[in-house]
């Protein structure tokens, strides 16, 4: 099978195919020799948040160490997924690997496409020989494919209702399927949880769990700098290039997280400009003009309510001309009762994806929310109108969707209208 084979059959999977369970991605990677168990790992799971924290963590171990990321969903092209050092996996040797895991299962193979994506990443990871790997979770924890790895500590980002129809109706019941990726013997850092996530979080982790806000944390600084403290230890001067007070809080689990890496040791200066050096695609990233465009991935009533506090910190007083897409399968009026009314005007767009919520059906809703509301068939055609109509001084955010975002961060870099 050449390279560009492998490319064409992982690109033939469906992404939105999910199959709960560990059973086949085990049998796959007992088949291949169990390439996850050659390097240790960072498992960081949670539902929003745990890419950012994961970034951070790779940008600081791969100061000193040779670290792999795996992360989804991707915005643009699914090499994002897989990462070195910074360094997304080329076509030639992702196909390469591809290839390589198929003449071992098969073409027969029932894996999903995260499933499949998880074995290849392990399986590079193992080729590539890495020091390390930091790995964030798709859905749940419990039964999802990153946790066939080996952890040296596992983390958990904030816990709100996201995908209840696979996790549960309850806090509770979604901090147990978080909290599945727990391990004994292995550290476990939070963030602070709401009350009935925590009692879960606590019963799994034990006396190997670091909470935020008790155990460590971050203070902001004067110049958009911050201090991290853990225990009676603190390190100032830390300058994160993401926007948003909420990242403080993932700076955090990241920062603990490293700490207790005893057998990865990092000096201050490596800590300082991993933290300087991360970057996270597709949350809060602007992109600068007249106005200037903000894409940002929430989808969920807890990112929406972070987008409005960062707005507010970040962005206070600028009329703000709203690009939204949600999915059918989201709590989208949660979303929209509060996003809608604290933005000048609205532009809905379908989200390009089977699982998109037409919005002429949430149209009526929008005009009682908001005034200024346009609906348009495609999401280039919505910025291109928000563009043409927002303040020079203002600002055109996009929010909804990961995949909206995706399509929209393609078309704002150039390769597409």
């Amino acid at each position: 099978m050449t390279p560009q084979e492998g490319l064409a059959h992982f690109a033939a999977l469906s992404p939105s195919s999910i199959k709960m369970g560990l059973g086949r991605v085990q049998v796959a990677l007992e088949r291949l020799g169990n390439p996850q168990l050659r390097f240790p790992a960072l498992q960081v799971a949670g539902t929003n948040g745990k890419g950012s924290t994961c970034a951070i963590a790779a940008s600081c171990l791969s100061a000193r160490y040779r670290t792999g990321l795996y992360t989804s969903p991707h915005l643009i092209r699914p090499n994002e997924r897989i990462q070195i050092d910074g360094v997304e996996i080329d076509d030639q040797v992702f196909g390469k690997r591809i290839a390589e895991v198929l003449e071992v299962l098969g073409l027969d193979h029932e894996l999903t496409y995260f499933e499949f994506g998880t074995v290849v990443a392990f399986w590079h990871f193992a080729k590539e020989r890495v020091d390390f790997a930091v790995l964030e979770t798709g859905l749940g924890g419990r039964l999802d494919a990153t946790t066939a790895c080996a952890p040296k500590v596992t983390c958990i980002t904030p816990i709100d209702f996201d995908h209840q129809e696979y996790l549960g109706n309850t806090l509770a019941a979604i901090a147990f399927e978080k909290a599945g990726i727990v391990k004994p013997g292995v550290p476990v850092i939070s963030s602070r949880q709401p009350p009935e996530a925590l009692a879960v979080i606590e019963q799994a982790g034990g006396s190997l769990l670091r909470l935020e806000g008790r155990d460590f944390g971050v203070v902001p600084e004067a110049d958009r700098s911050a201090s991290f403290w853990s225990g009676s230890e603190t390190i100032g001067g830390l300058r994160l290039a993401l926007k948003g007070p909420h990242q403080l809080q993932n700076l955090a689990v990241a920062l603990e997280a490293l700490r207790a890496l005893k057998d990865f040791p990092l000096s201050l200066e490596e800590l300082r400009a991993g933290v300087a050096a991360a970057r996270w695609p597709g949350r809060l990233e602007e992109f600068p003009g007249e106005p200037p465009v903000l894409l940002d991935g929430a989808h969920n009533p807890a990112g929406v309510q972070v987008l409005l506090r960062a707005l507010e910190v970040d962005y206070p007083h600028r009329p703000v001309h709203l690009v939204f897409g949600v999915f059918a399968d989201k709590d989208s009026e949660s979303m929209m009762r509060a996003l809608f009314p604290r933005v000048e005007a609205l532009h809905l767009t379908p989200v390009g994806n089977p699982r998109s919520k037409d919005p002429h059906s949430y149209e009526p809703l929008a005009r009682a929310l908001n005034a200024r509301v346009q609906v348009h068939p495609d999401a280039p055609t919505a910025l291109a109108a928000a563009r043409a109509t927002a303040p020079k001084d203002g600002l055109i955010v996009v929010a909804g969707s990961l995949v909206l975002v995706g399509q929209l961060r393609k078309v704002l870099l150039g390769l597409t209208r």
